[in-house]
This record gives C-alpha cells, structure tokens and sequence, in this order.
C-alpha cells in the first residue's frame, strides 16, 4: 500500500503499508542512505540545539506534536515540541505516555524466547502443538515463523470486517485474540510457510495465544512478572481497556474528510499482542537497552532473535533484515530496533549493537496520515541524531 493513493486505515504495523519494513525501525533503512559516511559528531550537549530545531520542523510541517529521546552512553536528553492535547493546547511532555504500537512484537516475542530457555516451548514447535485446530496447516507452521514473519499467513488488518466497529463510531470495540486471529486465517495465505516474507500482525496474535496456552497466565501478566517489574520499567502497562495512564499524548489520525480526529480512546483490542504496550520514551529506551546489553535473556537466545531474513526473500541473511520481533537497519551506522504505528502514533527507537548509544522518536499522528513532509523530515531526524549526519 502506498500512502498517497489509498485512503486512510488503521494500522498496528507501519512495515507492509509503506513498502517495504525492516524490522529493526520499519522504514528507517529507507531514510538512511547506504552510500553515506557517517561524520564525526560534535558533542552530546552540542547537538541538542539542532535536534530540537529539526523537532520543530517536524511539527511545523504537520504534526500534533513530538517526543525526542538521545541517549548516549549516560548521557540522556528528552526533547518535545508541539503539543500533547490539540483542544488544550497542552504542550507535549517528555513524560507523556503513547501507544507504541508494534514495538510490542519485541516484548512478545522477548516472553516467547524466555520460555524457550525454559524448556517450556520450543522455536521449532509448530503452532498445532500448541493450538490445535485454529489455524489451517497449523502444524506446518512453527513458533520461529511466526517470530520472524516467515508463516505466510495473512493479517487480520487487511479483513474488511476489522474496521467496521471503529469506522462507525465504537471505539471501544472489542475484538477478542481468537476473532482477531481468525479473521487472519480466513484469507488466502501469502505464501506456504518458510517460503518468503511478508509482516503480519496475525503472527503475533497467535504467539500471544501460544504464551497463555504454555504459561496459564494471559500476555500482559507473563509481560509484568517478565520484563516491566524485574527492568522497572514503571511507566509500561499492557491495558485492556481504552484510556492511557497520565500524563499522556492524544493521537490524532485523519479519517476521510474530517478533520484532525482524537482516537485516544480507540480499544487497546485492535491490537493485542502485536500492538498493545503504553509506554514512554525513557522507557522504551530503557527495555531495548536491557534487552540489546544481555540483560533480559541468554546470550544464545539473543543471538536467536538478532539472526535475520531478508524481507525480499524470507531466506537467512548476515545483513539488514527481520530478525525475532527486532531487526537491523541497512545504514554506515545500523542500528537495532522496531518501529510502530497505530491510530493516532508513530514510534521509531534505534540502539546500537549494546544498546550505548539509543533514539526514540514519537510522534502523535500515525504516519499513514501524516502530511508528506513531516514524514519525511521524521525519518531524516532519526537518521541525524543516531548516524549524525
């Protein structure tokens, strides 16, 4: 799908609907010119005057408002600009919490790789083992192919019947995981399993089943008990009721030709397990440091979710490419990271090898309906203050 010819639509990942998404930040590897050499940044404190100015821009071009996080090493800047609450004209705060959308896919699969070093399940394990009879060749299909993209199933997002309760004006809807999964399922494959690539949320709503059907215990306790307390990661909440804790930032989408549309309260159902953490920007910083420093699994387990497929053909690659809910950027300076879309946000983090050196970048407008050049200017400032070019 292409964002200047089809109409708007909700969206729990940004990596199908614009071209191409390499996991690590959906998109980014498409902002990040391959050819370029990184230059000699100046220093920490130093750059934070150009950032900011570029923040700006990003909202004078169009969005509500924005949320920069830069990390290096101890040093940690939170940079805002824009505004929180369109009808208050509260200014955005770098403590505000967001959807991040499908930045979930990494916590998810994260569970998954835990019990994996726990014996309780296996990457290998076909989805048939674990859930019999709901999903058509299931037992052709293992858990590292749902991880990776690779299953070919469908994504619920593309079911006509997934938008209608929002479209007409039910916000709180609620889909359940198995409705939202057999909606996936009841479309045409994209492919026989292991046979290419292509992201779809159905992937990560069944390997939330597969969590409560091993541990007995729904995703967003295994998420709690698993990574928000042991990392302290105060302010991430899995919830399953609309509403976001305070302070937070309103989303806004466009939808037809209204103008600006709060979609705050839209049900966290639309995307569970594949889309359904709130969190902040110091702390989506935080986890993916844990994660990429070898503090949340084993080394081999994280080597397991850092080894990637290529998104053209689904076959094992040592380059950019989608690993187990995380992926690598092509760029001089790669990165590590997911990016997310949901109604009414947008969110790109990106860490280096161990997790030193880190950006996060939210804003609260979804990029499928973000005017062209404040997409545009969204991606360049990822790019400038991770590669500092």
């Amino acid at each position: 799908m292409t964002r200047s010819n089809q109409p708007a639509k909700f969206s729990a990942g940004r990596c199908k609907k614009l071209a191409t998404v390499v996991a690590s930040i959906v998109c980014l590897a498409a902002a990040l010119a391959p050819a370029a050499v990184a230059k000699p940044m100046p220093s920490f404190h130093g750059r934070m005057v150009g950032l900011q100015q570029d923040l700006d821009a990003v909202v004078a071009a169009g969005a509500p408002g924005a949320i920069l996080l830069v990390r290096d090493g101890k040093h940690t800047t939170r940079l805002t600009a824009g505004v929180g609450n369109i009808a208050k004209q509260t200014p955005m705060r770098p403590s505000d919490h967001f959807k991040i959308a499908s930045l979930t896919k990494t916590y998810t699969a994260t569970v998954v790789l835990q019990l994996v070093g726990e014996g309780k399940l296996r990457l290998a394990d076909t989805v048939e083992r674990w859930l019999p009879g709901l999903v058509p060749n299931g037992d052709g299909i293992t858990i590292r192919q749902l991880l990776n993209h690779t299953s070919g199933l469908a994504d619920f997002e593309d079911n006509p019947s997934y938008l209608l309760p929002y479209l007409s004006g039910d916000f709180g809807y609620y889909w359940s995981p198995r409705e939202l999964v057999l909606m996936g399922v009841s479309q045409e494959p994209f492919f026989a399993p292991g046979n290419g690539w292509a992201y779809s949320n159905t992937n990560y709503v069944i390997a939330q089943l597969i969590v409560e059907e091993v541990t007995g215990k729904l995703l967003g306790v295994e998420l709690k008990q698993r990574i928000f307390q042991p990392l302290r990661l105060r302010q991430t909440s899995y919830p399953t009721e609309p509403g976001l804790p305070s302070p937070y930032a309103h989303g806004y989408m466009l939808l037809g030709e209204l103008p600006l549309t709060d979609v705050t309260g839209l049900s966290p159902s639309l995307a569970p397990g594949s889309g359904g953490i709130v969190s902040t920007v110091r702390d989506v910083a935080d986890f993916y440091r844990a994660l990429l420093s070898g503090r949340v699994l084993k080394p081999s387990l994280l080597q397991a979710m850092k080894t990637t497929v290529s998104e053209s053909s689904g076959e094992a690659t040592s380059g950019p490419g989608y690993g187990l809910g995380i992926g690598r950027t092509a760029s001089s300076c790669a990165g590590w990271g997911h990016s997310g879309e949901l109604p009414g946000y947008d969110v790109s983090p990106v860490s280096s090898e161990d997790g030193r050196r880190q950006v996060v970048l939210m804003i609260n407008q979804d990029a499928t309906t973000l005017p062209e050049p404040a997409l545009e200017l969204y991606f360049r400032l990822v790019e400038k203050a991770f590669c500092g070019v």
